[in-house]
This record gives structure tokens, sequence and C-alpha cells, in this order.
């Protein structure tokens, strides 16, 4: 939530020190720097995934700077495009692109302690970063730096986060350890003398799984805690000997956020091709209760993303996810409605016009929630097949607008209405296949030594 207001904050602030000339190029580099984001959000949920599998930590960093170095150079590759696509300049091209590396290690750190079910160590990872990225660059724009000294320095600030994340998730992760290897070497029926209940469940060790936290969020656990045991004294090295990761399981799932990030930030990019600099900027201001509604219930996915991953829980995990991602969406929209006449009040007179259409951003971003739920699913099961029905959904959005769409009206109307058919059929399908027990797609389902 605190990663969340800071972004909103920024972009309130930009408005008004950028002024609505000159927004809109801001606005659509962080739309860029969104895009670039989406292998960091690949990453931590493979890495949250593959911990929970039972991997090695040490084969997940591994390939985490990997693919942190192919992210490096796509980078390189793209900074002219972009240049040349947005009419911007060389230099805040690249500041947009130059946090994505950066990014990639940051989440990393943060799936490492998802899949480990240390949420509230992930929750200080989240605020720290959120504040990191946000606060120098406000200060830049404070200082009359522009877009571009903006940009620059929330991507110096990200990195500084990236370095932290690391350290809070290897002191987590050995604290854990230490605990599991105390609870292991208690002796049989010491519990009462050592403050352990009777029957409670067994630290593993296995993937840096907190087991008490895990049996915690899901009952079944127990049981396979305690048929861990036997993995226990081969140790953590030992089980994830059996899980080789290499860079493909993130290309996969790159795949299936990329196109729902897409979905969610191509109108800023189209605003700037069909749109003046007026209405652009005010469109781009509009996106911002998109994103609140988008973001908003962002939790939701993290705590139940775990369970995703596991057979047993699946099903159950989705249905919740979708239902309580689709009751947030509707409170979003009502808020965005009935907040809509302060708007004018915070960001400027100049963007009154828009006032009456935000509630038409919100809905907007709690129907991309809703399909971010159900493709999170399909990344916890090693299942991406629906991620083509989001790309076509894409396509035709671009089409529609470079087409029809000349006003802000018809733009956010266009982007609605993809977005709720792409949901819609994500939706069922998801729900239909979880009916049936199984995950949608088509690939084998992933086994391990350390799957409950």
């Amino acid at each position: 939530m605190t990663a969340n207001v800071a972004g909103y904050l920024l972009q309130l602030l930009a408005g008004r020190w950028l002024g609505v000339a000159g927004y809109s190029e801001f606005a659509s580099l962080l739309a860029v720097q969104l895009l670039c984001a989406v292998p960091a959000l690949a990453m931590q949920n493979v890495v949250a995934r593959e911990v929970v599998l039972g991997a090695d930590l040490r084969a997940v960093r591994s390939m985490q700077w990997r693919c942190a170095a192919l992210v490096a150079a796509v980078a390189v590759v793209l900074v002219p495009v972009v240049a040349g696509v947005l009419h911007v300049g060389v230099w805040a091209a690249a500041a947009a692109l130059g946090a994505a590396p950066a990014l990639v290690v940051l989440s990393g750190e943060q799936g490492i302690l998802q899949g480990g079910n240390h949420f509230r160590a992930l929750a200080t990872v989240l605020a720290m970063a959120g504040t990191a990225r946000v606060a120098p660059a406000l200060v830049a724009l404070a200082l009359g730096g522009g877009a571009t000294g903006a940009l620059w320095a929330g991507a110096a600030g990200i990195v500084c986060a990236a370095i932290i994340a690391g350290r809070i998730a290897r002191s987590t992760a050995r604290a854990h350890d230490l605990g599991a290897e105390t609870a292991r070497s208690t002796p049989a029926g010491s519990g009462a003398q050592s403050g352990e209940l009777p029957g409670a469940p067994t630290h593993t060790g296995a993937g840096g799984i907190d087991s008490a936290l895990s049996a915690e969020a899901t009952p079944d656990r127990g049981r396979s805690a305690q048929t861990g045991a036997g993995r226990s004294k081969r140790g953590p090295a030992a089980a994830g000997a059996r899980r080789a990761i290499g860079v493909l399981p993130v290309l996969r799932a790159v795949q299936v956020q990329a196109a729902l990030m897409a979905l969610s930030s191509v109108d800023l990019i189209v605003v700037r091709i069909v749109l003046d600099d007026v209405d652009a900027s005010r469109y781009s201001l509009g996106t911002i209760a998109t994103k609140i509604a988008f973001w908003l219930p962002q939790a939701v996915g993290v705590v139940l993303y775990p369970r995703m991953a596991q057979p047993a829980h699946s099903a159950r995990a989705i249905r919740d996810a979708l239902s309580v991602l689709s009751v947030i969406g509707v409170v979003a929209v009502i808020g965005a409605a009935l907040a809509a006449p302060l708007a004018p009040l915070f960001a400027g007179q100049d963007y009154a016009p828009i006032q009456g259409m935000l509630w038409l951003f919100a809905l907007h971003g709690a129907i991309l929630a809703v399909l971010q739920g159900a493709l999170l699913s399909a990344i916890a099961v090693e299942r991406t097949a629906l991620a083509a029905v989001t790309w076509i959904g894409l396509a035709l959005e671009v089409t529609l607008m470079l087409t029809f769409a000349r006003t802000i009206g018809s733009l956010i109307t266009t982007a609605v209405s993809v977005a709720a058919v792409t949901t819609v059929i994500v939706a069922v399908v998801v729900l239909r296949t979880a009916a049936r027990g199984t995950a949608p797609g088509s690939a084998p389902t992933v086994t391990s030594g350390t799957a409950s």
C-alpha cells in the first residue's frame, strides 16, 4: 500500500509541476518503464513458485542474475526505438529503460520472500522499494530536473532498493534456517519444555519455507511438513538439487505478464499518437484512477499465489482470488465516482474536463485486476496458454484506437470494452478448469520431491 500511494503521489505532483502540456511525456515514459518491469514481475512469480517447490536459493539467484543481464542487453537496444516512437530525447528514453535490470534483481528477492511465506519481510521490502523509487524522483522534479531527471533519480533509488532487499532476504533466510535447525535438533517429546505444542508442524527447511506460516495459510500443509521430515535430513541443497532452474520458465511467465502490462499501458502510448498534448496529458492523469483500481488489490495475489502453486489448494485459491478482486473492483469504481468532483482540486482546473469519466478509468483498472488474478494462476502452475487471449485483446485494442478513437471518451471506452471481453473469456476458462480440479492450459503438472 505504501508503494502504491507513493506512486500515485508522484504522478499527481508531476501533473502539477510539469504542466498540462508536459505531463504526457512523463506519463508515456512511465508506461514504457512499466512495460520494462514485465520481466521483473515474471521473475517474482517464477521465483516464488520455485521456492514453494523446494528450489535451492543459490540456483534461484544465479538464474535471477542471468535474466538481469539479458534484460540489460535488450534495454540498450530499445533506447533509440523508444526515443523515436515517443518523440523524446535519448537520455529520457535511457532513463525509463535504465531501471529494468535492477527491477529484475529486486523482484527476484521479493519472490524468495513471497515463496517462503515471509510476508512481513516482504511487506517491508515492498514499502522500502516504493519509497526508494519515488522519493528521489520527487526531489528531482522539485529541483526542476524535469521528466528525465526524475526518471534517472528513480532508477538510482531502485538500484539501492535491490541491494537492501537482497540483504533482507538473506538475513530472513538465515534466521529461518537457524530456527528450523533448532527445531530439528530438539529431542522428541521435549516440545512442552521448549514452548512448542505437541503435534505442532515441523519446519522442513526446504526452499526456505516457513512451515508454520504455510500450515496456517494452507491447512493440509501440516501433513506435508510431517512427511517432509526425511527430506529435511538431507537439507535444502539436496532437496533443491532435484529442480534445475533455467531462464526458460521466466520467459514463459514474461509473455503472460507482458500481455497484461501491455494491455494496461498501451493506451498511454497510443494517446501520444492520436491526441494533442493537452488532451493526452488529461487522459494520462485520468489513468491514475486506473492504476489505483489495478494495483489496490495487489496483496490478494501476493498472499494467495503460493497456494495457487500447490495443486491441492490451487482451485480454491483461484476462486477466492477472483471473488475478492471483483468485490474490491466494485468498491473502487464507486469510490472514483464519488471522489470525481475533488480531482481538479488536487490536479488543477486544467483537468476538470475528465472528472466525469474517472469512474470509467477506475472500471478499466478494476477489470484488469481481475484479469491479472486469473493469469497469475496460469503462471503458478506453469500453464500459460491463456495469455494468447490477452495478446489478441491487445492487438484488437490498438487497432480500434488507431482507427476510430480520436477523443478521450472514445479511447477509454475502447480500453474498457476490450479489457472486459478479454477478462470474461479468461475468467470463464479458469473457473471452469478449476471446477474440474485442474489448472488452465495443457502443459504437464510439475512434480517435485518437495511439493506438497
